[in-house]
C-alpha cells in the first residue's frame, strides 16, 4: 500500500513472500518435511515415488508408478538432435553452465501421457533430460561414447551406468537415491525463489528451470558442495584441519558447508547424510577426505563454542564425500544437486502458476537527486 511505511530488507530474511504446501523448513527445530512427511521417513522410499509426492502432493498408484518409470527412462535418452547440440558445447564448460544453456534448447513434448497436465509433463521431461545431459557431458569430456538408459532399470541405476559405463552396486544406487531425496526440495531457497520470479512473468517452464539452475550454481547456494570437498582436498589430512579453521576464522574467510541460513541447529539432512557417508566412504582416498571434513566440523564447533556459539555442517558439507565415493568428479557435484532439485523447481512452478502475480519489489534510490549534477560537462 502506498500509504504504508515500506518494508526494507536487503536480503528478504524473515520476509514472507508467498505460500507453499510443498515443503516446510523449521529452522529453529531442525526439521524438514515434504508434503507433511518427515524427511527421515522418505529416504528409503523409491526416488521417483518421492518425486511424484513432491510434485503432486500424493503417492502414485501402481499404474502411475509404472508410467512414470517408463517415462523417465525413455526421456533420459538423448535424441540425435540433443546429442548434436551437446556436441557443440565445450568439453571444458562447467556442467552447471551446460545445463543452464541446454535446458531452454530442449524441444518439449506437446501431448500428455501421464494425465497430470502439460506443464507437469514438460517439467518431468526436463528432469529426465537433465539426468541424460549430465551423463552425456561427462562421457564426451572423457572422449567416450554417449550411453542409453536400459528399460526396466531404476532411475539412478540408469544414471550411474550412463555416467560410468559400468553397473553400479545396489548399495551405490541406494546411497544416491537417499542423497538426492534429501536435496530434492527446500521451500523458498534462492534457486526456487529465482524460478518463482521468472515464472511470475509468465515465462515458460524451461526458462524458469534455467533461471533456478543458474542461481543454484553460486558458492553460497548449491556450489558449496564442490567447494567443501575441494577444501578438504586442499587441507590434505585431518591433522591439518584445526590450523586451517583457525586461519580462516582469523582472516574472516567463510568455511564452505558450515552453518545454514535457515537452520539454527543441526541440518536434518546432514544428520542423515553424515553416517551414510561414513558407511560408503571405504576406499583410502574417500575415507581420508571424509575424516578431514569431520575434523573441520569438530574444529569449527570447538572454536565457536569458545565464543558461546554453535555451528553445524549443512547437507552440502558431507554430500560431496558421498558423490566422491560414487566416482563423480567435484565439478559435477552441483549438477547432481540440480538433477535432484529440478523436481522441487517443477513442483513450485505448478503450484505458483495456479495463482501467480508479477513479483516486483521496490528499490531505494541512493543516487544523486535530480538537479544536483553539473550538466556543463555533458
Amino acid at each position: 500500500m502506498t500509504d504504508q511505511q515500506p518494508l526494507v530488507s536487503h536480503d528478504l530474511a524473515g520476509v514472507i513472500v508467498g505460500e507453499t504446501a510443498i515443503s516446510d523448513v523449521q529452522g529453529e527445530a531442525g526439521l524438514l518435511n515434504y508434503r507433511g512427511f518427515d524427511i527421515n521417513d522418505l529416504i528409503d522410499v523409491p526416488f521417483l515415488h518421492v518425486a511424484w509426492l513432491v510434485l503432486f502432493g500424493e503417492w502414485p498408484d501402481s499404474e502411475e508408478k509404472s508410467r512414470l518409470k517408463s517415462f523417465m527412462c525413455r526421456h533420459q535418452r538423448l535424441s540425435h538432435a540433443e546429442q548434436d547440440l551437446l556436441g557443440h558445447v565445450s568439453r571444458d564448460l562447467h556442467p552447471m553452465l551446460m545445463l543452464q544453456g541446454m535446458v531452454p534448447l530442449l524441444q518439449l513434448p506437446q501431448e500428455e501421457t501421464l494425465g497430470r497436465g502439460l506443464d507437469a509433463e514438460q517439467g518431468l521431461f526436463i528432469a529426465a533430460k537433465i539426468s541424460g545431459l549430465i551423463a552425456a557431458h561427462y562421457r564426451l569430456g572423457q572422449s567416450k561414447g554417449i550411453l542409453r538408459p536400459t528399460a526396466g532399470k531404476l532411475y539412478h541405476d540408469n544414471f550411474l551406468r550412463m555416467f560410468h559405463g559400468s553397473d553400479p552396486t545396489p548399495e551405490q544406487v541406494r546411497m544416491l537415491d537417499a542423497a538426492q531425496i534429501l536435496q530434492m526440495e527446500h521451500s523458498f531457497n534462492a534457486g526456487t525463489f529465482a524460478g518463482r520470479v521468472c515464472a511470475s512473468t509468465l515465462a515458460p517452464i524451461q526458462s524458469v528451470v534455467s533461471a533456478s539452475i543458474g542461481t543454484l550454481f553460486g558458492k553460497l547456494h548449491g556450489g558449496a558442495d564442490q567447494a567443501a570437498l575441494e577444501m578438504a582436498m586442499a587441507i590434505g589430512s585431518p591433522d591439518k584441519a584445526a590450523a586451517y579453521v583457525e586461519e580462516c576464522l582469523a582472516n574472516k574467510v567463510k568455511i564452505m558447508g558450515m552453518g545454514h541460513r535457515e537452520y539454527r541447529t543441526v541440518d536434518p539432512r546432514a544428520k542423515i547424510l553424515k553416517p551414510m557417508a561414513m558407511e560408503l566412504c571405504r576406499d583410502p582416498d574417500s575415507l581420508r577426505l571424509l575424516e578431514t571434513l569431520v575434523a573441520v566440523e569438530e574444529a569449527c564447533q570447538r572454536e565457536f563454542a569458545g565464543r558461546g556459539k554453535e555451528i553445524w555442517a549443512n547437507v552440502e558439507f558431507y554430500k560431496g564425500a558421498v558423490f566422491h565415493s560414487l566416482g563423480i568428479p567435484t565439478h559435477y557435484f552441483t549438477a547432481m544437486f540440480a538433477q535432484a532439485r529440478v523436481f522441487g523447481y517443477v513442483a513450485h512452478f505448478l503450484e505458483f502458476r495456479q495463482d501467480s502475480r508479477l513479483i516486483r519489489p521496490r528499490a531505494e534510490y541512493v543516487g544523486h537527486p535530480v538537479g544536483s549534477r553539473d550538466q556543463s560537462a555533458a
